[in-house]
């Protein structure tokens, strides 16, 4: 069976900045006008990005998105 769309949630979020893995991508949020995805948002661990954190997970704005790739999402933050 082929897939189609991205399938986000087996992605893993790595930071270019760092290298540090965040995780998984947990939701996605749209702006449901445009149907645009507006960001992604995976768990929350790390107290320096807590500028993007609420209820322990991090929301990363798409335009921080820099590469998405078959098994990883490489982001910057």
């Amino acid at each position: 069976m082929q897939d189609k769309g991205l399938d986000f949630k087996h992605k893993e979020v790595v930071n270019i900045n760092n290298g540090k893995r965040l995780g998984y991508v947990q939701d996605v949020c749209a702006d449901l006008e445009t149907g645009k995805i507006t960001s992604i948002i995976v768990p929350g661990s790390n107290k320096v990005l807590n500028l993007f954190a609420s209820n322990n997970q991090i929301e990363i704005p798409w335009q921080n998105i820099k590469c998405i790739g078959d098994d990883l999402i490489l982001v910057e933050i």
